[in-house]
């Protein structure tokens, strides 16, 4: 049987109210009236409609357009709730930390940081982790970048300004050692997944992979625990999946023009995965070379605002360098772990060719020796 709840509103870690939902079949308007008022609005929920949204790979989002008794004013007209998968080799890959570490990232962790990202009007996990519940601010009208399509050059640079804001608030800081539910990227269990994944990924992916990701790929699982040993001291709060689909684009003129989401890989490491990622998985190569060097510029030029002194071009392009190997191993981790669709596969064959040329690039194969 599942553990005891930990949400939002229990400091003390004992069962919250109100209690995981995982069918949003299930969210209707009492239960929304608790979430709401727990949230600080005075409010009645007498009416719920709700849509999927999303192209969540681990997750299952839903859009909950309510009604109320009365004005209800400052109240949202419509939240987001994350679910756990209906696919069950999803919702396993989910359960292996994922759920547990989105939820306390917006618990316990978010308000401390300079990063948008919707507010948590709700969340609980149990112990497991194996099911959850979010009810998160909706963001809309902005929209879902798109990992398939790409972006524009302003976009990257709205994402790498953000990205700056999760990195500089707890840069090198003693403190996040001391949170017990998230992980340092660095260790054993990355050698065994990028061993065990690369020659299943290119197994499924043969027909579909040019001859030079395949074998920069196999260069990866060869080399794997050079590359770990290469990583910079450097430390911070880490995305980890900090790429379009996670992405929340507003209007041009907004005060707030991007929003992370999807939290659920989020660990201590290096930041240059982050920017790397960003960059080697959003646009084709020939439109990373172009941008590339003023995404940087843009991204130093925010943690410099925000008090990380000290942190010179030449050590981001080390951090850079070590990070794009980031977007290979997101990449086949997300394909192998995850439920197989046709999206998903369109999906990992864009970023897969992207970060590999990424890797070649910026000397990254000579990390692996």
């Amino acid at each position: 049987m599942p553990g005891p709840y930990r949400g939002v509103r229990s400091p003390d870690m004992s069962s919250p109210t109100p209690s995981i939902v995982t069918d949003p079949a299930d969210v209707g308007p009492e239960w929304l009236t608790d979430v709401l008022r727990d949230a600080g609005h005075d409010v009645t929920v007498v009416g719920v409609d709700r849509e999927a949204v999303g192209t969540g790979q681990m997750a299952h989002n839903e859009r909950f357009r309510l009604s109320y008794a009365g004005a209800a004013e400052g109240a949202p007209r419509s939240v987001v709730g994350k679910f756990p998968s209906p696919s069950d080799m999803s919702r396993a890959a989910g359960a292996a930390g994922g759920y547990r570490n989105e939820v306390r990232f917006y618990t316990d962790l978010a308000d401390q940081l300079a990063v948008r990202t919707p507010r948590c009007l709700h969340g609980a996990v149990n112990d497991e982790s194996t099911e959850f519940t979010l009810i998160l601010e909706d963001l809309a009208p902005a929209q879902q970048g798109d990992q398939i399509r790409g972006c524009t050059p302003e976009q990257l640079l709205d994402a790498a300004v953000n990205l700056a804001g999760l990195h500089a608030s707890m840069w090198c800081d003693p403190a996040l050692r001391d949170l017990d539910w998230i992980n340092s990227v660095v260790g054993e269990q990355t050698v065994m997944i990028v061993q065990l994944f690369v020659p299943m990924f290119l197994d499924r992916y043969s027909a579909r992979l040019s001859p030079d990701a395949k074998r920069v790929l196999e260069q990866f699982g060869a080399g794997v625990e050079a590359w770990l040993a290469s990583e910079s001291e450097r430390f911070t709060v880490v995305h980890g999946d900090y790429r379009l689909d996670n992405l929340m684009f507003a209007a041009a003129g907004a005060e707030d023009p991007v929003a992370a989401v999807d939290w659920q890989t989020i660990s201590i490491g290096c930041g240059g995965r982050d920017l790397a990622y960003l960059l080697g998985t959003s646009v084709d190569p020939p439109v990373r070379r172009e941008v590339e060097a003023d995404v940087r510029r843009a991204y130093l030029t925010r943690l410099r605002d925000l008090g990380v002194d000290g942190y010179a071009s030449a050590e981001l392009e080390v951090d850079e360098r070590h990070g794009s190997f980031q977007g290979p191993f997101i990449t086949m981790l997300g394909a192998i772990a995850v439920g197989q669709t046709d999206r998903g596969d369109d999906m990992f064959m864009a970023m897969a060719e992207r970060s590999v040329a990424q890797v070649v690039d910026l000397g990254g194969l000579d990390l692996l020796v």
